[in-house]
C-alpha cells in the first residue's frame, strides 16, 4: 500500500489551475468550515498565523475529509520542523523567504528520505503512514511530497533561475507583499514595478517547467496574475473574510444596507 496520492501535486504538474484560500485563524473548527467552500487548496499558515506543530496538525486533520488539499506554510525551513509536519500527514509545504540555491537544495533534502535526503525515519509514529498501517510508506513517500518555495525578495529573484532548475522543487510562489517591501514599495503589492517583476518571474518559472504560485486579496489583481499564467493562486484569507463580513453586517444594519466594502491593507 503506497503513500496517499497528492492530488495537488498531480494537478500543478499538468498545469491545471488550482484556486486557494489562506487559513490563518489557527482554529481547526474554522479550517473545517472553510474546507467546505470548494477551494482546490487551503494554505494553513504557520508563518503569520499563531500556530505550532500540534495546531497545524489538527487543522490538517480537520480538512482531511473535504475536497480541499491542505498546504502548510512553516515559519522557517528548519529540517526538524519539516520532519515533524511531514510526519503529521502534510504532503505539500510552502517555505517562506527562500533566497539562494543552497537554501533550496537543503529544503529538497529535508523533505526526502535517504539516500536522496535527510528526513528522519519515524513516520510510524505519525498520521503520515496511518500510524504504520501503510506498509510501503517509506518507499513511496518522496514521490508524493510537494515542495513549494516562496520567492519574496530581490535576492530571491536573482537566484530564481538556479532555484527553479533544481530537481525536487515543484513550484515557486511569489510573495507580492514582502517583495514590494524589499523593492521599496511597502504596502503597495500592486505597484506597477512590482507587477512587472512578478510577470518576469512567472515567465522564468514557466520556462523552467515549474508551477507558478501567488496570492492576493484584490480580485482585479487576481485577474492580472491569472492572465500572467499563475498555476495556483489564493484569493483571500479566513481572517479578512471574517473581518469584512462582520463589519459590513453591522454597518449595513446601521445604514440601511448602504455601506460599502473597505479595502484590506497588505497582500
Amino acid at each position: 500500500m503506497p503513500a496517499p496520492k497528492n492530488t495537488f501535486k498531480a494537478a500543478i504538474r499538468e498545469d491545471q489551475f488550482q484556486l486557494g484560500l489562506w487559513v490563518a485563524l489557527a482554529s481547526p473548527y474554522a479550517a473545517e468550515i472553510v474546507s467546505g467552500s470548494g477551494y482546490d487548496w487551503l494554505l494553513i499558515d504557520g508563518e503569520h498565523g499563531p500556530n505550532d506543530i500540534p495546531l497545524l496538525s489538527a487543522q490538517i486533520q480537520a480538512v482531511a475529509r473535504s475536497g480541499s488539499h491542505p498546504m502548510v506554510r512553516l515559519p522557517v525551513g528548519e529540517t526538524w520542523m519539516i520532519k515533524q509536519i511531514l510526519d503529521t500527514g502534510a504532503q505539500t509545504l510552502l517555505i517562506p523567504m527562500v533566497e539562494s540555491v543552497e537554501q533550496a537544495q537543503a529544503l529538497v533534502r529535508a523533505v526526502r528520505y535517504p539516500p536522496h535526503g535527510v528526513r528522519g525515519v519515524g513516520a510510524a509514529l505519525g498520521r503520515a503512514s496511518q500510524f504504520s498501517r501503510i506498509g510501503d510508506y517509506l518507499e513511496t513517500a518522496n514521490d508524493e511530497i510537494c515542495l513549494i518555495v516562496q520567492i519574496e525578495s530581490r535576492a530571491g529573484l536573482a537566484a530564481l533561475d538556479d532555484i527553479a532548475a533544481l530537481e525536487g522543487i515543484d513550484g515557486l510562489f511569489i510573495g507580492p507583499s514582502d517583495l514590494a517591501a524589499d523593492m521599496g514599495y511597502l504596502g503597495q503589492p500592486g505597484h506597477p514595478e512590482v507587477t512587472a517583476a512578478i510577470a518576469d518571474a512567472f515567465a522564468r518559472i514557466k520556462k523552467a517547467g515549474r508551477a507558478r504560485g501567488i496570492m492576493t486579496l484584490n480580485l482585479d489583481q487576481a485577474g492580472i496574475y491569472r492572465d500572467m499564467g499563475a498555476t495556483f493562486m489564493a484569493i483571500g484569507t479566513d481572517v479578512t473574510l471574517l473581518v469584512g463580513a462582520s463589519t459590513k453586517l453591522r454597518e449595513d444594519f446601521l445604514t440601511g444596507g448602504k455601506s460599502e466594502a473597505k479595502p484590506v491593507a497588505g497582500y
